[in-house]
């Protein structure tokens, strides 16, 4: 059983001490920013850390997804990032001591066109040259695996085939959240809410710490993971990034008895499906097309949406809408992240994730620690810098991760 949410402690809400100097701050109290606190400490015995954020922790955009993990991507630096991060996920339980209902239960993701299959089949190929579990599935061992799919042939969409990740699956964002902060506060880590950075106190090209509503604190590096007002915070920097920020929408239903076993993505016609621990079903598609940072977007998004989970579950008819909600995603130019060093010395940035921060949060934060305490990127952010926007090399998800960004 997952252990209680733990009352906020007083240290959660106290003022930076401004003569306080930290060895390394992290900006953003999400899963990423948290995560990176944690292995600074437990990997690089960094423990002088400070984690700002300008909310509560956990309630941006980690508290604002639909808890898919999975690692089926095309590409090998991607495989690679979210390959070593599922393999992190599956034992974070035991090594956090807090059980966060990460369950297994595998991610379909349908073709519905010959394109669509072709694409799926080469990703199989791709996933298991990276050693990545993946399968081709025909129609019936699809309604095998999720009986409630319309498989017929007789729809608008037929469902042609799916591949296939049996690891994949879900995980409890908040219990996430409280797992990594319990960890960082065990190592002496602060963290730090209600906390804004407003700006950059800096040397010449270097920064030596950051201005926030409650005060000036200094530090040695500084990591920016701070999802959706990444170029904001960028720009106070002095630099701008290549990302655009966008609305991101997902809804869950009133609670039901179990009856969806997996999670089921169609990027064709685009909606994803899961059911959540205490029984909500949870649908999510694609980015409001428009900038904008707030936390709620297109009308015509969720309808659409719901209207595809109506084509391939039937059986959805007569759920009932419990809430909508949005996140803001930063999306760079080729749907993949960037985590590496910034034209500003001491400043590094973690960004651009578009829809797959959540599912890299360890992976995420093991690479963005190890660039902070060494200065160097490590092997799994390494091709994610930003000079693979000068020199073209550039890691194309927006098809390849089977979901439409």
């Amino acid at each position: 059983m997952a252990k209680p949410l733990p009352e906020h402690p007083a240290w959660l809400w106290r003022d930076p001490d401004p003569k306080a100097s930290y060895d390394a701050i992290v900006v953003g109290g999400g899963g990423h920013g948290l995560a990176t606190a944690y292995y600074l400490a437990k990997n690089h015995g960094i423990t002088n850390v400070a984690v700002l954020e300008k909310g509560w922790l956990a309630g941006g955009n980690m508290a604002r997804n639909t808890t898919i993990i999975r690692s089926n991507y095309l590409w090998d630096e991607s495989a690679a990032i979210y390959e070593f991060s599922l393999k992190q996920w599956e034992q974070l339980p035991e090594e956090l001591d807090y059980d966060f209902l990460f369950s297994q239960r595998g991610v379909l993701n349908l073709a519905h066109t010959l394109q669509d299959v072709r694409e799926a089949t080469r990703r199989v190929n791709a996933n298991r040259l990276n050693r990545v579990d993946a399968e081709w599935l025909e129609p019936d061992e699809v309604a095998k695996i999720c009986p409630i799919i319309n498989v017929s042939p007789d729809v608008r969409y037929p469902v042609l085939g799916a591949t296939f990740q049996p690891r994949a699956g879900i995980a409890k964002h908040d219990h996430v959240a409280w797992a990594f902060a319990r960890a960082c506060d065990a190592m002496g880590v602060d963290l730090i809410q209600n906390c804004e950075v407003t700006g950059f106190i800096k040397d010449g090209d270097r920064v030596t710490g950051v201005e926030t509503t409650r005060g000036s604190i200094s530090a040695g590096t500084v990591g920016l993971v701070a999802a959706g007002h990444i170029s904001v915070l960028a720009e106070k920097a002095g630099f701008r990034l290549p990302v655009q920020s966008h609305p991101l929408q997902a809804l869950v239903s009133e609670l039901y008895e179990p009856a969806h076993p997996t999670v089921v993505m169609s990027n064709h016609v685009h909606v994803y499906v899961s059911q959540a621990h205490k029984g909500e079903l949870v649908m999510g598609a694609g980015v409001d097309a428009y900038n904008g940072y707030g936390q709620r977007g297109s009308f015509h998004v969720i309808e659409h949406q719901m209207a595809a989970a109506l084509e391939l579950f039937p059986i959805f008819g007569r759920a009932h809408l419990l809430r909508t909600w949005g996140g803001i995603v930063d999306v760079s130019p080729d749907a993949s992240p960037i985590i590496g060093p910034t034209p500003v010395e001491n400043l590094y940035v973690n960004c651009g994730w578009g829809t797959g921060g959540f599912k890299a949060t360890p992976g995420a934060g093991w690479a963005m620690a190890h660039t902070m305490a060494t200065g160097a990127p490590h092997e799994l952010n390494r091709p994610f810098g930003l000079e693979r926007f000068v020199s073209g090399a550039l890691i194309d998800e927006h098809g390849a991760a089977a979901v439409a960004h």
